[in-house]
Protein backbone atom coordinates (compact mmCIF):
# COMPACT_ATOMS: atom_id res chain seq x y z
CA UNK A 1 0.00 0.00 0.00
CA UNK A 2 1.58 3.19 -1.11
CA UNK A 3 1.87 6.03 1.42
CA UNK A 4 2.25 9.55 0.92
CA UNK A 5 2.84 11.57 4.17
CA UNK A 6 4.94 14.30 5.80
CA UNK A 7 6.94 13.50 9.17
CA UNK A 8 8.26 16.77 10.76
CA UNK A 9 11.38 16.00 12.47
CA UNK A 10 12.20 19.75 13.19
CA UNK A 11 10.17 22.72 13.00
CA UNK A 12 12.47 25.86 14.84
CA UNK A 13 14.58 28.76 12.95
CA UNK A 14 17.99 29.65 13.89
CA UNK A 15 18.04 28.42 17.70
CA UNK A 16 16.29 25.26 18.62
CA UNK A 17 14.42 25.71 21.55
CA UNK A 18 13.09 22.97 24.35
CA UNK A 19 10.25 22.02 22.72
CA UNK A 20 11.41 22.85 18.57
CA UNK A 21 14.56 21.04 17.29
CA UNK A 22 16.25 22.28 14.23
CA UNK A 23 14.47 21.82 10.98
CA UNK A 24 13.82 18.74 9.46
CA UNK A 25 10.85 16.70 6.81
CA UNK A 26 10.82 13.54 5.67
CA UNK A 27 8.57 13.05 2.71
CA UNK A 28 7.05 9.74 2.28
CA UNK A 29 5.96 8.98 -1.56
CA UNK A 30 5.23 5.84 -2.03
CA UNK A 31 8.41 3.66 -2.06
CA UNK A 32 10.95 7.00 -1.86
CA UNK A 33 12.09 9.15 1.07
CA UNK A 34 13.07 12.63 0.70
CA UNK A 35 14.45 14.17 3.48
CA UNK A 36 14.67 17.88 3.55
CA UNK A 37 16.93 20.35 5.25
CA UNK A 38 18.46 18.44 8.12
CA UNK A 39 19.87 20.50 11.03
CA UNK A 40 21.27 19.65 13.60
CA UNK A 41 19.86 16.78 15.86
CA UNK A 42 17.96 15.13 12.72
CA UNK A 43 19.21 11.60 13.34
CA UNK A 44 17.56 12.02 16.85
CA UNK A 45 14.37 13.35 15.56
CA UNK A 46 14.85 10.48 12.89
CA UNK A 47 14.47 7.75 16.08
CA UNK A 48 11.75 9.41 17.64
CA UNK A 49 9.69 9.89 14.80
CA UNK A 50 10.61 6.18 13.86
CA UNK A 51 12.05 7.18 10.66
CA UNK A 52 15.10 5.07 9.03
CA UNK A 53 18.05 5.32 7.42
CA UNK A 54 17.03 3.02 4.67
CA UNK A 55 13.71 5.52 3.75
CA UNK A 56 16.10 8.15 2.47
CA UNK A 57 16.54 8.30 -1.10
CA UNK A 58 17.15 12.00 -1.57
CA UNK A 59 18.51 14.92 0.28
CA UNK A 60 17.60 18.22 -0.35
CA UNK A 61 18.80 21.20 1.26
CA UNK A 62 17.52 25.04 0.42
CA UNK A 63 20.32 26.87 1.33
CA UNK A 64 23.65 26.07 3.56
CA UNK A 65 22.94 27.78 6.94
CA UNK A 66 23.56 26.16 10.15
CA UNK A 67 19.53 25.69 11.03
CA UNK A 68 18.83 23.58 7.62
CA UNK A 69 22.22 21.78 7.11
CA UNK A 70 24.60 20.94 9.91
CA UNK A 71 22.87 17.77 10.43
CA UNK A 72 23.90 16.42 7.40
CA UNK A 73 27.44 14.90 8.65
CA UNK A 74 25.74 13.24 10.97
CA UNK A 75 23.15 11.49 8.78
CA UNK A 76 25.29 11.39 5.80
CA UNK A 77 27.39 8.85 8.40
CA UNK A 78 24.60 6.92 9.44
CA UNK A 79 23.23 6.14 5.85
CA UNK A 80 26.54 4.91 5.73
CA UNK A 81 27.23 3.14 9.11
CA UNK A 82 23.56 1.28 8.13
CA UNK A 83 24.91 0.24 4.93
CA UNK A 84 22.23 1.85 2.83
CA UNK A 85 21.81 -0.61 -0.34
CA UNK A 86 20.23 2.05 -2.83
CA UNK A 87 22.10 4.96 -3.88
CA UNK A 88 21.43 8.26 -2.20
CA UNK A 89 20.51 11.92 -4.31
CA UNK A 90 21.65 14.72 -2.82
CA UNK A 91 20.46 17.93 -4.10
CA UNK A 92 21.79 21.25 -2.98
CA UNK A 93 23.10 24.82 -4.16
CA UNK A 94 25.69 24.32 -6.78
CA UNK A 95 27.47 27.73 -4.62
CA UNK A 96 27.72 25.65 -1.58
CA UNK A 97 29.28 22.84 -2.69
CA UNK A 98 32.51 23.80 -0.28
CA UNK A 99 29.82 23.29 2.44
CA UNK A 100 28.30 20.37 1.23
CA UNK A 101 32.32 18.53 1.07
CA UNK A 102 32.80 19.54 4.46
CA UNK A 103 30.01 17.99 5.98
CA UNK A 104 30.34 15.29 4.23
CA UNK A 105 33.26 14.74 5.28
CA UNK A 106 33.63 16.35 8.79
CA UNK A 107 34.61 13.06 10.30
CA UNK A 108 36.51 9.41 9.68
CA UNK A 109 34.33 7.06 8.38
CA UNK A 110 33.89 4.04 6.29
CA UNK A 111 31.78 4.92 3.25
CA UNK A 112 29.58 1.94 2.38
CA UNK A 113 26.92 3.56 0.38
CA UNK A 114 26.44 5.61 -2.40
CA UNK A 115 26.18 9.53 -1.85
CA UNK A 116 25.09 11.14 -5.22
CA UNK A 117 25.79 14.54 -5.64
CA UNK A 118 23.39 16.75 -7.72
CA UNK A 119 24.44 20.28 -7.33
CA UNK A 120 22.06 23.03 -8.32
CA UNK A 121 22.84 25.63 -10.43
CA UNK A 122 19.55 27.38 -11.95
CA UNK A 123 15.54 26.43 -11.98
CA UNK A 124 13.96 23.84 -13.51
CA UNK A 125 13.51 19.85 -13.69
CA UNK A 126 16.11 17.97 -11.18
CA UNK A 127 15.07 14.59 -12.29
CA UNK A 128 11.78 13.19 -14.11
CA UNK A 129 10.75 9.57 -13.37
CA UNK A 130 7.84 7.65 -13.37
CA UNK A 131 6.69 8.21 -10.04
CA UNK A 132 7.15 11.90 -10.09
CA UNK A 133 9.07 15.01 -11.51
CA UNK A 134 11.02 17.07 -8.85
CA UNK A 135 12.13 20.59 -9.64
CA UNK A 136 14.12 23.70 -8.04
CA UNK A 137 13.34 27.44 -7.88
CA UNK A 138 15.31 30.17 -6.56
CA UNK A 139 14.68 31.99 -3.00
CA UNK A 140 15.31 35.38 -2.14
CA UNK A 141 17.69 34.97 0.87
CA UNK A 142 21.27 36.24 1.80
CA UNK A 143 22.91 33.04 0.34
CA UNK A 144 21.68 31.29 -2.61
CA UNK A 145 18.90 29.37 -1.34
CA UNK A 146 16.40 27.48 -3.77
CA UNK A 147 13.22 25.60 -2.77
CA UNK A 148 11.64 22.21 -4.64
CA UNK A 149 8.52 21.11 -6.00
CA UNK A 150 7.49 17.31 -6.29
CA UNK A 151 5.07 17.10 -9.04
CA UNK A 152 3.11 13.40 -9.65
CA UNK A 153 2.50 12.89 -13.70
CA UNK A 154 -1.11 13.14 -14.95
CA UNK A 155 -3.27 10.31 -15.30
CA UNK A 156 -6.99 8.59 -15.68
CA UNK A 157 -9.04 7.50 -13.62
CA UNK A 158 -11.43 4.47 -14.26
CA UNK A 159 -15.38 4.99 -14.03
CA UNK A 160 -17.01 1.99 -13.02
CA UNK A 161 -20.16 2.35 -14.07
CA UNK A 162 -18.98 3.18 -17.87
CA UNK A 163 -16.90 0.01 -17.69
CA UNK A 164 -19.98 -2.61 -16.10
CA UNK A 165 -22.08 -0.90 -19.44
CA UNK A 166 -19.88 -1.27 -21.58
CA UNK A 167 -18.93 -5.33 -20.15
CA UNK A 168 -15.30 -4.55 -19.29
CA UNK A 169 -14.46 -5.88 -16.07
CA UNK A 170 -10.84 -7.68 -14.53
CA UNK A 171 -8.21 -8.30 -16.12
CA UNK A 172 -9.69 -6.48 -19.06
CA UNK A 173 -9.47 -3.01 -16.77
CA UNK A 174 -5.87 -3.62 -16.73
CA UNK A 175 -5.53 -4.23 -20.70
CA UNK A 176 -7.67 -1.24 -21.49
CA UNK A 177 -5.31 1.00 -19.27
CA UNK A 178 -2.30 -0.30 -20.85
CA UNK A 179 -3.45 -0.77 -24.36
CA UNK A 180 -5.96 2.20 -24.47
CA UNK A 181 -8.62 0.40 -26.70
CA UNK A 182 -10.52 -2.72 -26.09
CA UNK A 183 -13.00 -3.86 -28.44
CA UNK A 184 -14.10 -1.26 -30.35
CA UNK A 185 -14.09 0.86 -26.81
CA UNK A 186 -11.53 3.39 -25.82
CA UNK A 187 -9.64 4.24 -22.55
CA UNK A 188 -11.42 7.83 -22.49
CA UNK A 189 -14.70 6.73 -22.81
CA UNK A 190 -14.02 4.85 -19.79
CA UNK A 191 -12.16 7.19 -17.63
CA UNK A 192 -11.68 10.93 -16.91
CA UNK A 193 -8.33 13.05 -16.27
CA UNK A 194 -6.67 12.55 -12.73
CA UNK A 195 -4.43 15.70 -12.33
CA UNK A 196 -1.27 14.24 -10.24
CA UNK A 197 -0.89 15.29 -6.86
CA UNK A 198 1.72 18.31 -6.05
CA UNK A 199 4.19 19.30 -2.84
CA UNK A 200 6.35 22.29 -2.03
CA UNK A 201 9.01 23.21 0.19
CA UNK A 202 9.84 26.72 0.22
CA UNK A 203 12.24 27.53 3.30
CA UNK A 204 13.85 31.15 3.97
CA UNK A 205 12.96 33.28 1.43
CA UNK A 206 10.89 37.21 0.81
CA UNK A 207 8.40 37.09 -1.18
CA UNK A 208 9.57 36.67 -5.01
CA UNK A 209 8.43 34.75 -8.25
CA UNK A 210 10.07 31.51 -7.05
CA UNK A 211 7.90 31.30 -3.84
CA UNK A 212 4.36 31.33 -6.35
CA UNK A 213 6.33 28.95 -8.57
CA UNK A 214 6.89 26.16 -6.29
CA UNK A 215 3.36 26.69 -4.35
CA UNK A 216 1.06 26.90 -7.58
CA UNK A 217 -1.62 24.26 -7.20
CA UNK A 218 -0.06 22.21 -4.18
CA UNK A 219 -2.22 19.63 -2.82
CA UNK A 220 0.94 20.04 0.29
CA UNK A 221 2.35 23.10 0.53
CA UNK A 222 5.65 23.05 3.62
CA UNK A 223 6.71 27.09 4.15
CA UNK A 224 8.94 29.14 6.29
CA UNK A 225 6.66 31.53 8.74
CA UNK A 226 9.23 33.00 10.71
CA UNK A 227 8.02 36.13 11.45
CA UNK A 228 4.32 37.69 13.01
CA UNK A 229 3.39 40.15 10.34
CA UNK A 230 4.13 43.04 12.76
CA UNK A 231 7.37 41.92 12.62
CA UNK A 232 8.05 42.35 8.86
CA UNK A 233 10.52 44.69 8.59
CA UNK A 234 13.13 42.22 10.18
CA UNK A 235 11.66 39.52 7.96
CA UNK A 236 12.38 41.51 4.80
CA UNK A 237 15.62 42.60 6.37
CA UNK A 238 16.84 38.87 7.17
CA UNK A 239 15.36 37.24 4.05
CA UNK A 240 11.95 35.76 5.24
CA UNK A 241 8.41 34.98 5.26
CA UNK A 242 5.52 36.32 8.08
CA UNK A 243 2.61 34.24 8.71
CA UNK A 244 0.12 36.71 6.99
CA UNK A 245 2.37 36.44 3.57
CA UNK A 246 2.72 32.54 3.75
CA UNK A 247 -1.06 32.09 4.16
CA UNK A 248 -1.93 35.09 1.28
CA UNK A 249 0.50 32.87 -0.88
CA UNK A 250 -2.08 29.86 -0.34
CA UNK A 251 -4.60 31.37 -0.74
CA UNK A 252 -3.71 33.04 -4.08
CA UNK A 253 -1.75 29.26 -5.51
CA UNK A 254 -4.84 27.28 -4.33
CA UNK A 255 -3.33 25.40 -2.02
CA UNK A 256 -5.27 22.72 -0.39
CA UNK A 257 -3.15 21.67 2.71
CA UNK A 258 -0.89 24.38 4.38
CA UNK A 259 2.00 23.67 6.50
CA UNK A 260 3.37 26.65 8.47
CA UNK A 261 6.71 25.98 9.88
CA UNK A 262 10.42 27.57 10.87
CA UNK A 263 9.00 29.43 13.85
CA UNK A 264 11.38 32.42 15.42
CA UNK A 265 12.37 31.43 18.87
CA UNK A 266 10.49 34.99 19.99
CA UNK A 267 7.42 33.32 19.75
CA UNK A 268 6.56 30.63 22.13
CA UNK A 269 2.97 30.26 21.01
CA UNK A 270 2.90 29.53 17.74
CA UNK A 271 -0.87 29.75 17.36
CA UNK A 272 -1.02 33.40 16.54
CA UNK A 273 0.95 32.70 13.37
CA UNK A 274 -1.98 30.25 11.77
CA UNK A 275 -4.25 32.87 12.65
CA UNK A 276 -2.53 35.81 10.51
CA UNK A 277 -2.42 33.14 7.59
CA UNK A 278 -6.00 32.54 8.30
CA UNK A 279 -6.47 36.48 8.08
CA UNK A 280 -4.63 36.67 4.94
CA UNK A 281 -7.49 34.79 3.26
CA UNK A 282 -6.17 31.17 3.40
CA UNK A 283 -9.64 28.58 3.98
CA UNK A 284 -8.20 25.35 3.46
CA UNK A 285 -6.47 22.95 5.64
CA UNK A 286 -4.23 24.49 7.90
CA UNK A 287 -1.38 23.05 10.23
CA UNK A 288 0.86 25.10 12.57
CA UNK A 289 3.80 22.32 12.82
CA UNK A 290 4.83 20.38 15.98
CA UNK A 291 7.63 18.46 15.89
CA UNK A 292 7.01 15.18 15.18
CA UNK A 293 3.74 15.81 13.41
CA UNK A 294 2.85 13.27 10.59
CA UNK A 295 0.87 15.01 7.94
CA UNK A 296 -1.08 12.81 5.08
CA UNK A 297 -1.06 14.13 1.76
CA UNK A 298 -4.47 15.39 1.11
CA UNK A 299 -6.48 12.49 -0.70
CA UNK A 300 -7.39 13.13 -4.25
CA UNK A 301 -11.30 15.24 -4.85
Amino acid sequence: MSVRELVVLGTASQVPTRRRNHNGYLLRWDGEGLLFDPGEGTQRQMTHAGVSATEITRICVSHFHGDHSLGLAGVIQRINGDGVPHPVRAHYPASGQVYFERLRYATAYQERAVIEEHPVREDGVLDAGERFTLSAARLSHPVESFGYRLVEPDGRRMLPRRLAAAGIRGAEVRRLQQEGELRGVRLEEMSEERPGQRFAFVMDTRLCDGVYTLAQGCDLLVIEATFLDEDAALAERYGHLTAGEAGAVAARCGVRHLVLTHFSQRYPDPAPLGAQARAAGFTGELTVAEDLDRIPVPRRP
